[in-house]
């Protein structure tokens, strides 16, 4: 795939300032762009490193910044191209050989090493179901693939994956009508916080309040609407939209977020759990594995709660979020204090991944 040049995040502020009047207002809504450069003076006897490196002695001397904040949710990434360059220490890894030195884990043999609910398991064509040991809410259960290989997925078992986490919430609902926050979350690899490497998703429903971070999107996106009369998550989409990084494919709402939680991160949105939704979640995951050689990430899906709630849900859409957690065999790891007490430091590219999103998805 050949990408134009200047589509880059590097140049955020270039675009956003050709945008007409109305859509920069329309993006000022969500997002502040800024720029910032640094400078620094590297001895003659760094010269052959930065250039083996960075090919350009020059592009580390004068380094620009592009710091992008989401102002209604505060989420803010800083952008640098030379991030993606920096030396990094790895050891070679083989799934493949690291599921055979597993051996007998709990999820071989889901029943007898792992317990079920009190309500059972749910039984799917490529998925069980069985109770989390360690739990973090009351209703935790875990959705054990059938295939042990995490990165071997497949539309249809996708589909019985979510399918099978939605039949489990539906019976944690009957069994306990107050608990009715549905959470689903599936951790690729221990980059990814996995605990083991067969393929599973995890499935909570709490009670009381949705889960923080989605309480405090609800709570954010009522207030962007009290103060702009506009629902915040067209508005979201249509900023992306307006510089390329958001794009449609039947029905579903694709953007490539410009204020990532960590690298390459997604999100999908829709205004039901439908098939449609489900298809592209797998087109983005294949995308993922098969283009950008992802081999580890985060799934989460937001939603509103299963039954009606005093709190209000207008408008809030079905939001799946899907992040890249880097390569397994990195040492580093891809969260440091800036990302836990400040702001993500990002060095992929929204804009370039849209671009391979669209040319990966079909129309």
């Amino acid at each position: 795939m050949t990408v134009a040049s200047d589509t880059t995040v590097m140049r955020l502020d270039e675009i956003v300032g050709d945008l007409s009047p109305e859509q920069r207002s329309e993006f000022e809504r969500v997002f502040h762009v800024s720029v910032s450069y640094g400078d620094l003076v590297p001895p003659e006897t760094m010269r052959a490193w930065i250039e083996e490196r960075f090919g350009d002695v020059e592009r580390v001397r004068r380094q620009k910044i592009v710091k992008v904040t989401n102002v209604v949710t505060l989420e803010g990434v800083l952008f640098n191209w030379l991030r993606s360059s920096r030396p990094i220490w790895r050891q070679p890894m083989d799934l493949d050989e690291e599921l055979e030195r597993s051996g007998k884990e709990p999820f071989g043999d889901v029943y007898a090493l792992t317990p079920e609910d009190t309500f059972g398991r749910v039984e799917g064509e490529w998925c069980v179901t069985a109770s989390n040991v360690a739990k973090f809410d009351g209703y935790h259960g875990v959705v054990v693939f059938k295939e042990r290989h995490p990165l071997r997925f497949t539309r249809e078992q996708l589909h019985d994956y979510l399918n099978t986490g939605e039949r489990w919430a539906a019976l944690a609902h009957r069994a306990d009508p107050a608990a009715k926050y549905y959470f689903f979350l599936w951790n690729c690899l221990w980059r990814a916080g996995a605990s083991l490497l067969h393929g599973h998703a995890q499935v909570l429903l709490g009670r009381d309040l949705h889960y923080a971070a989605i309480e405090y999107l609800r709570r954010a996106a009522l207030l962007f609407e009290a103060t702009h009369r506009q629902n915040y998550f067209d508005a979201f989409f249509a900023a992306h939209e307006a510089v390329g990084a958001g794009f449609r494919r039947n029905g579903v709402r694709i953007i490539a977020n410009l204020s990532p939680i960590k690298e390459n991160e997604v999100i999908l949105m829709s205004d039901e759990m439908s098939d449609g939704l489900k298809d592209r979640l797998y087109d983005v995951l294949a995308c993922f594995r098969d283009r950008l050689g992802v081999t580890s990430f985060n799934v989460v899906i937001y939603r509103p709660p299963l039954a009606p709630t005093h709190e209000s849900w207008d408008g809030f859409p079905i939001m799946v979020r899907i992040v890249d957690r880097g390569d397994p065999s990195m040492r580093t790891n891809d969260m440091g204090a800036m990302e836990l007490y400040a702001a993500s430091v990002v060095a992929s590219d929204p804009l370039q991944l849209a671009q391979t999103l669209q040319d990966a998805l079909p129309a």
